[in-house]
């Protein structure tokens, strides 16, 4: 029974601009890592071919050294690894494809369409047949000639396409690219492995979205997985396993505070994030100074221990207890300042109230305790 690795959207030279120029070096290098993780796992699980579902590359302008690093990280795995170009990577005139060719990068063990084409494996009892992007945007469903597309008899057909399937992802789609929803039974096909949703997702019982191997964005969408497929024999559904693949985890939470125990609670989770966790995390309602200080504490500590920690605490007012007022000693004009800056926390300037009010308690802080600062 033959077994093939699927997997797509590997977005190789991928830049996160949105992060530390640390972080986001080691997420971009991590994506490398990752493809050396599925060729260890291919030749572990003695697939037969490994189909890469487009998008290899995240744009056409990736340096020679990237082309080199990514057929490098293929070495782990000596069968064939058969590969489409997606809408990042379209096979143009002249792309990524074409000067990997000439930097004779491409290993004799990775089979690239360029074009529309059948590649048959005899010895793997497969036909390939694959539906490459040309262009980055097509408004035609270039798998529409599977359905005609004669193969052996008695050989295996496998699809390889990426794009939208018709009426599945109506949001946050990558591109336009449209597939027919039951491609797979009208092409007679016992796999289709698509690519260019980034999430884990089955279509039917023949067709899979493989997503994207190393987890690149904040959805709960299955993410960071590779799909081991045993193909049983002509016309039976395919036996799918998804298999973890990220090495990190990418989070994303919206907290309310309204009472300390909302902190206490908030704190004891941060404390429990692994190393290996990319958290966006959004704060809204409302804490006292004391409450904040441990809070920012927590934060700071967290961004120290994970990989990467972002926050947003403009939706989080800041509200003096009288506790507060009192261990800062801010009475007279400045008890009438910290005032102030609560009130304001609620009009246009709010960021800049609550910015302030925290540089005012800090100072307060280091004047009412100068043994803490020693």
């Amino acid at each position: 029974m033959p077994r093939i690795l699927h997997t797509a959207d590997w977005q190789i030279g991928r830049q996160y601009s949105r992060f530390s120029p640390d972080d986001a070096a080691i997420l971009a290098d991590a994506r490398f890592s990752t493809i050396e993780h599925i060729a260890a796992l291919a030749s572990q699980e003695q697939v037969d071919a490994v189909l890469v579902a487009g998008d290899v590359f995240d744009a056409q302008t990736v340096s020679d050294r990237t082309i080199h690093r990514l057929f490098h990280a293929l070495q782990g795995y000596a069968g064939p690894w058969i590969l489409i170009p997606g809408n990042h990577d379209a096979a143009l005139a002249e792309s990524v494809w074409s000067r990997a060719e000439r930097l004779s990068a491409i290993p004799a063990n990775a089979h690239v369409f360029l074009q529309p084409d059948i590649r048959e494996f005899a010895d793997l009892g497969l036909a390939v047949l694959g539906a490459p992007l040309t262009q980055r945007q097509t408004y035609q469903d270039l798998t529409e000639w599977f359905d005609t597309a004669e193969t052996t008899p008695g050989l295996l057909r496998i699809g390889l396409a990426h794009g939208s399937v018709q009426g599945l992802l109506a949001e946050d789609i990558d591109s336009s690219n449209p597939i027919a929803a039951d491609r797979a039974h009208r092409g007679r096909l016992d796999y289709l492995a698509l690519g260019d949703w980034h999430g884990l997702k089955q279509v039917d019982e023949h067709t899979w979205y493989s997503g994207t191997p190393e987890q690149d964005r904040f959805r709960n969408n299955g993410a960071g997985q590779v799909l081991l497929v045993d193909l049983p024999g002509a016309g039976q559904a395919p036996i799918v396993q998804p298999h973890p693949m990220s090495q990190y985890r990418w989070d994303s939470w919206a907290e309310s505070l309204a009472v300390a125990s909302d902190v206490e609670l908030l704190i004891q989770r941060l404390n429990q994030l692994p190393s290996v966790a990319v958290l966006d995390l959004t704060i809204s309602g409302h804490i006292d100074l004391a409450d904040e200080h441990r809070l920012q504490q927590a934060l700071s500590a967290t961004q120290g221990r994970c990989r990467s920690l972002q926050y947003d605490l403009t939706e989080l007012r800041l509200i003096p207890s009288d506790d507060d007022i009192a261990a800062l000693q801010a009475d007279g004009y400045v008890g009438d300042v910290i005032a102030d800056l609560q009130n304001r926390q609620q009009g246009d300037d709010a960021q800049t109230a609550r910015d302030a009010l925290v540089i005012l308690s800090g100072l307060l802080r280091k004047r009412a305790h100068p043994e803490a600062q020693a």
